[in-house]
């Protein structure tokens, strides 16, 4: 590659099964030796937005962005765990750019619960080009690649149909993050018949798209949060937007909302429900 424009025409070619399963190789290997002989171990520090940093989610954004560095000079880093004042300006080129969450699911780490999750996404022409997310805990790896499909330890995954519609689905809700009204009226006009929030979007989202969930609502995601999982969900048949009715992905710091749910008619029905009369498709 010899400019950034070859670079950007190539990308999908570029980033075929053998390069991504480099990836997940590495990823894996770095889960291993840097994430999980600390789980159960590890005290927190919290940080000036009221979230939690360990020295596990430092190691591994130290380990997988100067391994990617190694491996892709042209390509710049995001990493969740940068100072702010680095994270500025990285989002405003079409600059290639990976977008890391060394530790998606801090609290449930320092808690000793398994559910947390390496989120990695490539970014370039105001898209993810790819995404892997991997749950350590259950060594399960999902993968997305627009166009090609998203898979879970290299198993295809399908659009999951829930046949009982809105007033049987199973949701994944923060309630924390959003509205209070809009929180009120969940609880006291429960329009599904199951309710569970595990705390962690990235997988969160991969498991809407394993079939596991059925809708999700979140008011207040990051994009190294959102990034991978979203392109896992999209690929998977699922769809999202704002709530206000706009694409989820924006190259911005700036947190979303996310409504999801993991087919199209459902995604109708949760979106009406809502209120949100024109969402995105």
């Amino acid at each position: 590659m010899n400019s950034k424009q070859d670079f950007n025409r190539d990308l999908i070619d570029l980033f075929g099964e053998e390069l991504v399963s480099a990836l997940t190789a590495r990823i894996r290997k770095v889960a291993l030796e840097e994430l999980m002989p600390l789980f159960t171990k590890v005290r927190r520090d919290e940080k000036q937005d009221g979230s939690f940093v360990t020295e596990a989610d430092l190691r591994v954004q130290r380990k997988l962005s100067a391994w990617l560095a190694q491996q892709w000079p042209d390509i710049r880093f995001l990493g969740e765990e940068m100072e702010s004042e680095a994270q500025r300006g990285l989002l405003d080129s079409d600059t290639p750019l990976w977008c890391l969450d060394p530790l998606d699911g801090t609290t449930n780490f320092v808690s000793e619960i398994p559910y947390f999750c390496i989120s990695l996404a490539l970014i370039a022409s105001g898209r993810v080009h790819v995404a892997i997310v991997y749950d350590p805990n259950r060594d399960e790896c999902f993968v997305a690649i627009p166009g090609k499909g998203a898979s879970l330890n290299g198993r295809r995954l399908g659009p999951h149909v829930c046949r009982t519609g809105l007033a049987g689905a199973t949701a994944l809700v923060d309630f924390k993050r959003l509205p209070q009204t809009l929180s009120t009226r969940l609880v006291t006009e429960t329009p599904y018949t199951s309710q569970r929030s595990f705390g962690s979007v990235a997988l969160d989202l991969c498991w809407i798209a394993a079939g596991r969930c059925d809708l999700y609502l979140h008011g207040r995601s990051n994009i190294w949060d959102y990034a991978a999982g979203l392109l896992v969900l999209e690929e998977s048949g699922g769809q999202s937007c704002t709530l206000d009715g706009e694409q989820v992905f924006s190259r911005e710091l700036k947190p979303r909302s996310i409504v999801a749910a993991a087919e199209s008619q459902l995604y109708r029905e949760w979106c009406s429900w809502l209120g949100i009369t024109r969402p995105v498709r």
